[in-house]
C-alpha cells in the first residue's frame, strides 16, 4: 500500500488505567482507587512495545496520578522517544470543577510530569474531552500555565462532550494571555455530519474497514492529518468487569479483544508521528484557519 505522500497523522495514548474513566466514576471512588488492581504498566508496555516494533513514535497523555506512582513509566515512554503529554491529574470532567479546582490540576500534573522526566510538557487533553462550550474558560487557564497545544474540542455532537460546529482540522485559539493551537478529534464530514474519527471506542465499535476509510479520506481527499487516539487499557480484554449502567459497560467494553490486532493493523497502513511533529509539519495551515477566540467572558466563533 502506497502510504509514502499520505499525510503524517498523530499517534496518542491516554496513560490511565481502567477504572479511573467517567463512565464508572460514580461506582469508583477516587479516594478508592489505589485499592483497585492497577494494569497500567503491562498495558503501557503492550503498546511501546508494538510501537518499537512499527518504528512509530507518539505522544502519551500521561495522568498525574498515574506517573506520580509510577515515575519510572513516563520516564521509559520518553527514553523510547515518544512525547509527553498531560491528562489532567486525576481524570476530573472539566464540568464539575471550578476553573480555581482546574487550575490547580493542570498546574500539579504538569508540574509532576515535567519533574519526574526534565522536559516540558505542553501538550493537554481534557480528560472525556470536556472543553466544551461551557468550559471555554479552561483555555484561558491553560494558556497560562504554558501549555501550547490543546486536544480536547471534539467538534460532534455527543451526550457527554463536543462542540459540533467548531473547526475540525488544527487552528489558533486565541486567548487575552496568548495563543493555544487546538489539535481536534478526527472526523470524518458525511451527509452534513461529523462522523467521528478519532479512536478510542469509535475504533472499536466501527467495522476496521470504514475506520481505515475514514482516516484515508481525511489524509487523501482532505489533505489533512488525522488524530488517533488509544486509550492504554483498551489492549487489555481481561481487565476486572466493573459495575455500572447498561451503557456504560457496553461503552467501555464493546470489541476489547480486537483493539490489539486493529492497532497493529492501522499502524501498518498509515503514517504517524507526535502530535508535536505533526503540529509543526502543519504549523502554517493551522495559522491560516480563522480562529476561534476566548475572551474574559468566553465567545465562540463557529468554523464550519
Amino acid at each position: 500500500m502506497e502510504i509514502a505522500n499520505d499525510p503524517v497523522n498523530a499517534l496518542t495514548v491516554d496513560v490511565e488505567d481502567y477504572f479511573q474513566v467517567e463512565s464508572f466514576a460514580d461506582v469508583v471512588s477516587r479516594k478508592d482507587w489505589a485499592r483497585w488492581e492497577s494494569r497500567i504498566e503491562r498495558n503501557t508496555y503492550k503498546l511501546l512495545d508494538m510501537f518499537a516494533r512499527h518504528n512509530t513514535r507518539g505522544t502519551f497523555f500521561i495522568l498525574g496520578w498515574i506517573a506520580e506512582r509510577y515515575p519510572h513509566l513516563a520516564r521509559e515512554i520518553l527514553s523510547a522517544g515518544h512525547e509527553i503529554a498531560c491528562h489532567s491529574y486525576d481524570h476530573q470532567f472539566i464540568l464539575n470543577q471550578r476553573p480555581e479546582d482546574f487550575r490547580a490540576d493542570v498546574r500539579r500534573a504538569k508540574l509532576l510530569l515535567e519533574d519526574i522526566t526534565g522536559v516540558a510538557v505542553e501538550g493537554y487533553r481534557a480528560p472525556t474531552y470536556s472543553i466544551v462550550e461551557q468550559t471555554l474558560w479552561a483555555l484561558e487557564i491553560l494558556v497560562e500555565e504554558g501549555f501550547r497545544y490543546d486536544s480536547s474540542i471534539f467538534p460532534i455532537h455527543h451526550d457527554r462532550y463536543g462542540i459540533p460546529g467548531a473547526r475540525r482540522f488544527p487552528y489558533v485559539i486565541y486567548c487575552a494571555s496568548g495563543e493555544i493551537i487546538e489539535f481536534p478529534p478526527s472526523t470524518t464530514r458525511l451527509a452534513g455530519q461529523n462522523l467521528p474519527m478519532t479512536g478510542g471506542g469509535y475504533f472499536r465499535l466501527l467495522p476496521y474497514p470504514v475506520f481505515r476509510w475514514g482516516l484515508r479520506r481525511i489524509n487523501r481527499v482532505e489533505g489533512q492529518s488525522a488524530i488517533f487516539m488509544v486509550h492504554a487499557w483498551e489492549v487489555d480484554p481481561d481487565q476486572p468487569a466493573l459495575p455500572g449502567t447498561r451503557l456504560n459497560i457496553w461503552r467501555h467494553r464493546i470489541n476489547l479483544r480486537q483493539t490489539e490486532s486493529r492497532l497493529e493493523r492501522l499502524l501498518g497502513e498509515f503514517r504517524f508521528a507526535p502530535v508535536r511533529d505533526v503540529l509543526r509539519l502543519g504549523s502554517e495551515t493551522a495559522r491560516s484557519a480563522e480562529p476561534l477566540l476566548v475572551g474574559p467572558d468566553p465567545f465562540y466563533a463557529p468554523m464550519d
